[in-house]
């Protein structure tokens, strides 16, 4: 039987603990009980074989760096007992596992920083041999016909590797109850709400300001949806601010130079926590060694909106993806490629430029082109291409020097190696984002060759759930609604 997408009975809306179990894990290996840690852990986390021989991404842009991907679902482990279900306030229903939170933590090479990227379970994506689906049922797909939990991640890894271009090198997975014993070991952590809120569906009830969460209050902030104005969306900015919060609790004196807690913390993460076989967690530690709260920013991928659709004839709500933006919203985490940095823009007249239209506005592309060839462009014949929200300049490897020569006159686009393309490539956003016809003699103008700064890496929107800006919810002082 495929996987459900409706609601069901009790929906559990688990969350992420895992990047508090990744974090707790790599700090305590990293410090005075290294030896003791390791053993400890090494007995009792359940390793199973997510990343097999799965090919990387196609076009794996973040060369050193680390993926992890972290998954929150509603399956029960065995041994839960009831007592401790009821403690949670929910039950089993059955049927299909949905993974309801994937996040991909974005280690950098060097270790000093580190990106949550928010993958909303509704996103409606290529789920490799079976077609178009949510995000949240591939996992499931991969379990059929004796794929089991194995079969399952594989399934899910390849899907957020077709959708991102990152490979993932590494898996761990947390159940709803390793999320709330984990919180339960580390003690209350504080949030600060905007405005005060109140929710039947998932039990939160919490005034405006600062308050201090109990695990099940935990639970229940991380679970809300409803009541949210952008729903599943709003719910993936709740889980980055909680993890961001627990992970300054996490990396706090109180809880590295405590041995009791240490030792608490140490066993609820072993209990709860699935991993792949090739997870080294002595390597991570050291990965990521110098990681500071301040330092852990989250990031949702970027989607152009919430619409009901009708595959098959019944209504389904889901979130659409910005696929073609995809690879320009990667990029600005992983930085531009040091052959880009380097080059030196070429001249207009020995670039060859095609125009695709990606904003939805019937002749941009036709008047760009006309823009670019006033400019000395070698103009090709304007194309169309998937709605996307950014400006984009594709180039592959190779051409720095002519991408970085028509950036210089598209103020604000974004440029972006790719194996999409045969040769520059200007793709047109919703953005708004187009070509700068040449300056009147006599005007003031900046050179081509040197866009300014102000104009080529605008400033971000204010913080939503639907943009794809980095927040930094680590800080002190910030509060969410």
């Amino acid at each position: 039987m495929p996987p459900r997408h409706g609601r069901r009975k009790r929906h559990w809306g688990v969350v992420l603990p895992a990047v508090a179990g990744v974090l707790t894990m790599a700090v305590l290996l990293s410090g005075g009980y290294a030896a003791y840690a390791y053993n400890r852990l090494a007995s009792s986390v359940t390793k199973v074989d997510a990343i097999g021989s799965a090919p990387p991404a196609k076009d794996d842009v973040d060369g050193q760096a680390m993926n992890i991907l972290l998954v929150g679902d509603d399956h029960r482990p065995d041994n839960a007992t009831p007592e401790q279900m009821a403690e949670l306030n929910t039950e089993s229903d059955g049927g299909a596992t949905n993974t309801d939170t994937m996040i991909v933590l974005h280690i950098a090479a060097d270790g000093r920083s580190a990106t949550m990227i928010s993958f909303p379970r509704d996103s409606y994506v290529d789920i490799p041999g079976v077609g178009k689906g949510k995000l949240n049922s591939a996992f499931s797909y991969g379990t059929m016909n004796g794929g089991g939990d194995s079969g399952g991640a594989k399934k899910l890894i390849a899907t957020i590797q077709g959708l991102s271009g990152l490979t993932i090198d590494h898996y761990v997975r947390v159940s709803l109850l390793g999320f709330y014993e984990i919180v339960k070991q580390l003690g209350p952590v504080n949030v600060c709400l905007n405005q005060a809120v109140k929710d039947d569906y998932s039990g939160v009830d919490l005034p405006a300001g600062v308050s201090e969460l109990s695990p099940s209050q935990a639970l229940s902030f991380v679970r809300q949806r409803h009541g949210l104005p952008n729903g599943d969306l709003d719910r993936q900015v709740r889980q980055q601010y909680f993890l961001s919060q627990e992970a300054r609790k996490i990396l706090s004196a109180g809880t590295l130079l405590n041995p009791v807690k240490t030792t608490n913390v140490i066993d609820a993460i072993g209990s709860s926590v699935e991993t792949d076989q090739g997870l080294d967690m002595l390597t991570l530690a050291r990965q990521m060694s110098n990681l500071r709260p301040s330092n852990i920013k989250s990031a949702t991928i970027p989607i152009l909106g919430t619409p009901t659709i009708y595959p098959n004839g019944s209504a389904l709500s889901i979130v659409q993806v910005d696929t073609a933006g995809m690879p320009a919203f990667v990029q600005s985490l992983v930085g531009e490629p040091p052959a880009y940095t380097k080059a030196t823009a070429a001249a207009a007249g020995s670039v060859a430029v095609t125009v695709s239209n990606g904003s939805g506005v019937t002749g941009a592309a036709a008047a760009a082109s006309s823009v670019l060839a006033g400019r000395g462009f070698q103009v090709g014949a304007p194309g169309s291409s998937e709605t996307t929200a950014t400006t984009m300049v594709q180039y592959p490897a190779g051409m720095e020097a002519q991408a970085k020569a028509l950036v210089a006159v598209v103020p604000g686009a974004v440029p972006v190696q790719s194996t999409a393309v045969q040769g520059v490539t200007l793709v047109l956003g919703t953005d708004g984002k187009t070509p700068q016809a040449a300056a009147q003699p006599g005007t003031e103008t900046t050179s081509p060759a040197e866009p300014s700064k102000e104009a080529a890496a605008p400033q971000p929107a204010e913080p939503s759930p639907s943009s794809t800006a980095v927040h930094e919810y680590g800080q002190d002082g910030v509060c969410i609604n």
